[in-house]
Parts: structure tokens; C-alpha cells; sequence
């Protein structure tokens, strides 16, 4: 599935996809946390033919409700077909050595052999984030791999 990334300017960032019917969809998530959900006319995709305000507690009960449980569910079906391999959910420590540095510093497929597949931050999932994402205090790290290197991660973001 594509989906489109527009800046706009003044207000923030707008996100795009078709479903697998046809429809367009998307999410304008606006500098002070409002987000916009907008539905397409079906016979001009480049017009609207509604939109629905939701306040930044409105936009993260919905992200959590579409795309957390999602992805919890992903690592349950990869566990259950790899057996061994698990799913975990580590936080970044107001008091981690990573937080506000980036993936990368943290080598962890190097040095433990898990991966880090996805980080959820106010409730928004960040699928499969990229070497330069920056980590914050709060963010739930999600990593997949076995019992013991998985642990290791964990140690890897507590102690350094």
C-alpha cells in the first residue's frame, strides 16, 4: 500500500493512501495535535467530500485503536510461526543513556541479535523506524527476537 506524505506549510503534515476498494483516505496531523480525518469523493479523489476534526486525545484513542493492537497482534502471529522467536515492548527510561539519541548509537542488532522493529510513541505506532530516529523519553520500543536477546535489548536501553 502507497501512502503519500504532503507538507503543509503553516499547519503540519498530511498523509494519504487508497484503500484496497478504491476509497482515499487521509490523515492531516496539524502543529498543535489536532488531526484531521479526511474522506475523498469517490469520483474526484482530489476532493474532499468529508472531514472530522479530532482533538489530540480523540486522534490518540483512534491511532491506538487502529494501529497498536495491530501491530501487538503481528508479533503474536510471528511468535506463534516462529517458534522461539518473541515480541516485547521496552520503555526508553526518562534516565536512559538513549534517550534523545538515535538508533544507530544503540548498535542493538549488532550487539544483541534482536530487532527493533517498531517504536510507539503518544500512542502513534513508527513502523520499522530508520537508523536516524531519534529516541525520547517515553517511547515504547518495540523489538522482536528470542527470549534472551531480547532481554539483552532491554538492558542495552536501561544501562547502556
Amino acid at each position: 500500500m502507497d501512502l503519500e506524505e504532503t507538507p503543509l506549510p503553516g499547519i503540519g503534515l498530511r498523509h494519504d493512501f487508497s484503500t484496497r476498494s478504491g476509497r482515499r483516505l487521509g490523515v492531516v496531523s496539524r502543529h498543535d495535535g489536532r488531526r484531521d480525518l479526511v474522506i475523498y469523493d469517490a469520483e474526484d479523489p482530489d476532493a474532499s467530500r468529508e472531514s472530522i476534526t479530532l482533538t489530540p486525545e480523540e486522534g490518540d484513542v483512534l491511532s491506538e485503536l487502529l494501529g497498536a493492537p495491530h501491530i501487538v497482534q503481528r508479533l503474536a502471529d510471528i511468535s506463534r510461526a516462529f517458534a522461539g522467536l518473541v515480541g516485547e515492548q521496552i520503555e526508553i527510561a526518562a534516565g536512559s543513556p538513549y534517550a534523545d539519541r538515535l538508533l544507530a548509537a544503540t548498535q542493538a542488532r549488532t550487539r544483541t541479535g534482536a530487532s527493533i522493529v517498531a517504536v510507539v510513541r503518544d500512542h502513534q505506532v513508527l513502523a520499522s523506524p530508520r537508523p536516524d530516529f531519534r529516541f525520547r523519553a517515553g517511547d515504547i520500543v518495540v523489538v522482536v527476537g528470542t527470549p534472551e536477546n531480547t532481554a539483552a535489548v532491554g538492558r542495552l536501553l536501561r544501562d547502556g
